[in-house]
């Protein structure tokens, strides 16, 4: 198990993890830090159980719109993702190719009979 330090708001939290965990861990306490540091901007003290349930509600804010936004594309399939669609069509141009291909054979070779 490995041992890291991270860094919330100008202060060290050692935390164990997996090994192999640790740069993922770092990754996500940084995103930590950056909304602890937006609600502390202007060099506002605040209680640290407080600024941890600010940064909890700012992260499930995010979490519900995203999870929004991807309902509304599920109900939604006007708003399918444009290169989904590209290679979709590409790939419907392949295969009537091929199937055109095969029909040309075909057709050869029973005019040959």
């Amino acid at each position: 198990m490995a041992q890291i330090t991270i860094v919330i708001n100008s202060r060290e939290y050692a935390v164990a993890c997996e090994d192999g965990q640790e740069a993922r861990l770092l990754q996500l306490s940084r995103l930590l830090d950056e909304k602890a540091k937006l609600l502390t901007a202007g060099g506002q003290q605040v209680n640290e159980n407080l600024l941890l349930a600010m940064v909890g509600l700012l992260l499930a804010d995010e979490l519900t719109e995203l999870k929004k936004g991807q309902s509304a594309q599920v109900a939604n399939p006007d708003a399918v993702d444009k290169k989904q669609v590209l290679e979709a069509e590409k790939q419907a141009a392949l295969k009537l190719f091929d199937i055109a291909e095969r029909i040309k054979k075909l057709a050869n070779k029973i005019e040959s009979l």
